[in-house]
Order: structure tokens, then sequence, then C-alpha cells
């Protein structure tokens, strides 16, 4: 009997790992708010306040919005939420459809998800003390009884940099920078995994506004938190975000990670917002393009790629054809014809922008 070679170990093939999946995911989503007129309320047209946006977030990371006044950075915050139901399209939250959920449902993910409102002074209800406020959520949700809320009241007043004596105050014993801290902790009490956080220091002086960043940054490092940071200010969205969308009459013409975007930006559009960005070279200020013209009627949205009418770049084509947002070599994703990734702008004939995860 001869001695058999030994066996070789079969070489597995390399395999990719798969991406993460998404925290918060959204697809071809829609608000379309209906204009009615005359005595029997009839429907006369509709306000398109985000119109077909799908955008992938994961987990611990820092998603910018930015755009001008009446863009839909808001409503599109508050449609992912489920505070306002969508007109059309899909949000997912760990791959659960929040459409499809009933009220107990919704109240069961409630604590997952919430949110830090833009205005700290009217945010908090002037008649409850600290304490009730940031404790109600620990209370509705049954993550604590008794003497426990106290404690963890207290806990989460001193993350935030409050003392915990604060707990005995009302809202007008504080500062809007304190009363944000405030809003802060009731947003963390039930321990979420995703906040949006709607323009959270526009109403705040330069000087607190830097202070209430890092506390974000700082509790999202603890807690491994996700964000949807809504804000203005790019200089703001650039310090605190790992990637930036930038919206335009309720829909996303560019998203980048930030050193892309501000560096480089793509869309004719944030390159004019970047401009308008203050500037202390008096020489450079007058060597940056100004935007002209003011934000068309949302109601009344122009056709081809909304942004055409007030384009340094466009061309005849761009008011006829709606840009699909488009994977470029760099992995930004661009709405605008003339960044085609084939050098060549065709025309689709499409009137709606094909619904792509961002």
């Amino acid at each position: 009997m001869t001695e058999s070679s030994p066996v070789r170990p079969r070489s597995l093939p390399e395999l990719t790992p798969p991406e993460p999946r998404p925290l918060v995911e959204t697809i071809g989503l829609k608000k379309h708010f209906a204009i009615r007129k005359g005595l029997w309320g009839k429907v006369s047209g509709y306000v398109r306040a985000v119109d077909g946006i799908s955008l992938a977030i994961h987990p611990g990371e820092t998603v910018g919005v930015v755009g001008e006044s009446g863009c839909g950075k808001t409503t599109l915050g508050r449609l992912i939420l489920r505070l306002l139901d969508a007109s059309a399209g899909q949000v997912y939250l760990n791959g659960a459809d929040l459409g499809a959920m009933d009220r107990p449902q919704m109240r069961a993910v409630r604590r997952q998800m919430q949110i830090i409102f833009q205005d700290p002074y009217s945010s908090l209800n002037p008649r409850m003390t600290v304490g009730r406020i940031v404790g109600e959520g620990i209370k509705i949700h049954r993550l604590a009884t008794g003497s426990e809320v106290a404690d963890r009241v207290a806990g989460l007043l001193q993350m935030v940099g409050l003392p915990a004596s604060a707990a005995r105050r009302y809202p007008h014993e504080f500062s809007g920078g304190q009363r944000q801290r405030i809003g802060i902790a009731r947003a963390l009490a039930v321990e979420p995994t995703f906040m949006v956080a709607d323009e959270p220091v526009s109403a705040l002086d330069v000087s607190v506004q830097a202070q209430i960043v890092n506390l974000l940054q700082d509790v999202q490092q603890q807690r491994g938190l996700t964000y949807l940071f809504i804000a203005h200010d790019l200089s703001v969205v650039r310090h605190i975000s790992d990637r930036v969308a930038v919206m335009y009459l309720g829909r996303l013409v560019e998203l980048a990670s930030k050193q892309a975007l501000y560096e480089d930006p793509s869309h004719p559009y944030t390159r004019a917002l970047l401009a308008a960005v203050p500037v202390p070279d008096p020489a450079l200020r007058k060597r940056q393009a100004v935007l002209q013209g003011d934000v068309p009627n949302p109601a009344d949205v122009p056709p081809g790629c909304p942004f055409h009418p007030r384009c340094p770049e466009r061309q005849e084509i761009c008011s006829r054809v709606v840009p699909p947002l488009t994977e470029l070599e760099d992995g930004r994703r661009v709405a605008c014809l003339l960044r085609d990734p084939s050098g060549l702008v065709s025309e689709r004939g499409s009137s709606e922008p094909a619904d792509e995860v961002a």
C-alpha cells in the first residue's frame, strides 16, 4: 500500500467585507404640503418641501445638512423622526420601516431617536422644573423609578455641564446656552442611538456656539451617537460633520465628505454657498462669486434642474432635464448634468430624479 501524499488545503477566495448596514436610511422621501384656497379649501397646488431624498446615515457618523432657508432641512429631519408623515417614500431605522409601524410600535422606537430643537427659549415648558423636563422621558419609557429618576437626572445635568441643583429650578432662570444644555440632557435621557440636531446653535451667541458643538461631540464619543446636524452656518457644519449634504428646493444637490466638499466643491450651488462664507481678507472677498437672485417659490419649482435659473454655468438642456444624483469617481454624489461622469450630457427625458441611496 503506497503512502498517500498530503492533502493541500484549498485556498479560499478573498471575501470583501460587507458594508455596514445604515442606522438610518431614507428612500425617495417626499413631503408635499397642499396649498388650499377659497371657502371650501380647494387644493390649488403643493409646496414640495422635500422632494425625493434618498440618504443613508451609518452608525457613529455625523451627516451635516446645509442650504438656504426654506430648502427643506428641518422638514427632512422631522420626516426621519416621523414627527411629520411623508407624502411618499420610506424611512428605515436599523432596517425597520418606520412608516409601517402603528402608534404602540412607534412609541417603543421613539426612545432610539431624539431631537434637539433650534430655539432653547420656546422648546422648554416654563411651568415645569428642569428636573421634570429631563426626567419625563425616563418615566414614560420606564427606564427608572422613584429616586433612581432623580439620580439619573442629576447625572445627565452634570454630563452637559450643569450642577445637579439645576433640577429644582425653572427654565427662565437660565441663559440661552444653559437652556440648550438642558435640551440636550432631555434628549439624552432616554438613551437614543440617533439624534437630529435642528440648528442647535443658531439662536446662541457666537461665544457659546463652540461650547455647545464641543459638548455634542463629547457626548457622541461617550455614547456612540449618530447625528443628523442641520445648520446654515457652514463653518459649524465643517467642524462637526463627517459628511455634508447640500439641499436646494427640497432636493439633494451634493453629498460628499467634508474634506472633499469644502476643498473642492463640485455643484455650482455648493460653490456659491461656500463663496458666501465671510472671509477676513478683503482682496479674497472681491474674487468670490456672489449667488444672484432668490430661491424660487417651492410651490412653483422651475422645470429641469431647479437651480438653473440662478446657475452661472447653465446650458439650454438644464431647463429641460432633471439631473439625477450621480456618483462621481471620488465617491461624492452630485446632481448636475455638467458633472456627468461620462463627460456627456444626455437627454434622459425625465422630469423626476432617480431614487438612489446616497
